[in-house]
């Protein structure tokens, strides 16, 4: 991986979709954006899985949804290999559950492909600087729509485990999971819960300790799980 991600260094970028044209066009938009620079392209998840980890990509776009090895296996083989790697999952509305899973195995977030570039670049720097891209709004839907029947045996059992870490939280902890898992930043969550900013950071930091997660999204899955 580059250098500096996060301060004056380029971030260097992976495309990875089954479709030529979406590429190139992501290709053009991105390659063009100040402080980002395209570095490896890829048409399939097991092209990916050749040609991302030797190109010093900081960030994967993954699409999911593609011939030969598809975006979610390949999302998982790239971080079980390099966990520092940030991949954005590319997605529609109809690919919830896969969405899910991919947040599960530690992606840093996922995009809509209608995204506007300017967001898409603002998501790009964003999961880059180590911040995973969690939209309030869409990642709600997506999330309801996995965990809405918590009837059935998968459900019950990641219920009971994220309960079970949940309990070995402080209240005040408790209070921070929940903001983050409402999408808020560390800024809107002091601002709510009356507490500096550089407080929040220390108890995030501390949530990722005590429920074994390495992001943000991973935090809000639990405290959705939790709730089913």
């Amino acid at each position: 991986m580059s250098e500096g991600v996060g301060t004056e260094a380029p971030i260097s970028l992976a495309v990875v979709d089954d479709d030529p044209m979406v590429r190139a066009a992501l290709g053009m938009m991105l390659g063009g954006s100040s402080g980002i620079r395209v570095v490896a392209e890829a048409g399939d998840g097991e092209e990916a899985l050749r040609v991302v980890p030797s190109s010093g990509a900081d960030v994967v776009l993954m699409d999911i949804r593609m011939p030969v090895r598809d975006g979610l296996s390949a999302t998982e083989e790239l971080l079980r290999a390099h966990p520092d790697l940030r991949i954005i999952v590319l997605t529609t509305f109809d690919t919830d559950d896969m969405v899910l899973r991919a947040l599960r195995t530690g992606a840093a977030g996922f995009l809509l492909k209608d995204t506007k570039p300017a967001r898409l670049v603002e998501a790009i720097r964003t999961v880059a600087s180590g911040q995973p891209m969690l939209s309030p709004s869409v990642t709600a839907q997506l999330i309801a729509a996995v965990t809405r029947d918590g009837t059935d045996p998968e459900s019950r059992d990641r219920g009971r485990t994220a309960r079970t870490a949940l309990a070995a939280l402080t209240e005040r902890e408790r209070d921070v999971a929940d903001g983050v898992a409402r999408g808020l930043s560390n800024a809107e969550i002091a601002a709510e819960l009356f507490m500096g900013v550089p407080t929040v950071k220390t108890h995030v930091g501390r949530l990722f300790a005590k429920l074994g997660v390495e992001n943000r999204v991973q935090v809000a899955i639990l405290v959705h799980d939790a709730q089913a």
